[in-house]
């Protein structure tokens, strides 16, 4: 192989690398203002709680889940428990499962990407990935990498960003660690405002309440997920033909 014939191609490969990126950065401006808000709130959080910046940068490296990134600080200063995290982590990402049988087809043929498309695919980059018109003349596959990798560098650099910041920039922080709170109850009334019938939402509110007054503050979670999970697993099929009637 000659030098032309070498420079040619590395020609055609950054202009492939150029094109997918220009085609797939303006879907995630929008994904730019929220992640990096919430990172930079989460990196604080975890300078409050404690933590050096080196904590939010590498989690956000490693998890890059944001739920259960700051649901990680209490589990971080509670007692060692592996079995909890597993079943919390399990619970709150087990949308993904459905995420991942629908870009089953789309992931297809996208080579050694499709291992870092499956570990960095999150809400936001799923939505965009299933649902762009990407150009015929960009390679879907880098398309749909750099969606995914411009998506975890928004909450990385936020995170980060947040994590220092904490640790430099002395403020009144009363209140912050009710930020996961606040974003689970956001989370929930979009859910409530998106959906005409409510019967999922009661049902999570009542078992739940139930399992605070059975369990206690502090063991309720897990058993409130696995009464929600068993009891919408069983009124799957009433709850299907409801939606359907809408």
């Amino acid at each position: 192989m000659n030098t032309n014939t070498l420079i040619n191609k590395y020609n055609s490969k950054k202009h492939t690398l150029k094109k997918a990126f220009m085609a797939a950065f303006p879907h995630t401006i929008p994904i730019f203002a929220g992640f990096w808000f919430l990172g930079l709130t989460y990196g604080i959080y975890m300078n409050v709680s404690g933590f050096s910046f080196w904590y939010p940068m590498c989690m956000s490296v490693t998890i890059f889940a944001g739920s259960i990134e700051f649901i990680t600080v209490n589990m971080l200063l509670g007692a060692f428990n592996p079995v909890q995290a597993l079943a919390m982590t399990l619970m709150i990402n087990a949308r993904h499962l459905f995420y991942g049988i629908s870009m089953l087809d789309k992931y297809k043929g996208t080579g050694w990407k499709k291992g870092y498309l499956i570990f960095g695919m999150c809400d936001e980059s799923f939505s965009i990935n299933y649902t762009a018109d990407i150009p015929e003349d960009v390679d879907r596959g880098w398309f749909m990498l750099f969606v995914t990798l411009l998506n975890q560098f928004y909450w990385f650099f936020g995170s980060t960003l947040g994590g220092i910041f904490g640790s430099i920039i002395h403020f009144n922080t009363e209140g912050l660690d009710f930020v996961m709170t606040a974003m689970f109850v956001v989370i929930f009334l979009e859910q409530w405002l998106k959906d005409k019938k409510h019967t999922s939402a009661l049902l999570g509110l009542g078992l739940s309440l139930i399992c605070l007054c059975a369990f206690g503050s502090d063991n309720f979670i897990i058993p409130a997920m696995l009464a929600i999970l068993g009891v919408l697993t069983l009124l799957r099929k009433p709850l299907e033909k409801e939606a359907d009637s809408l």
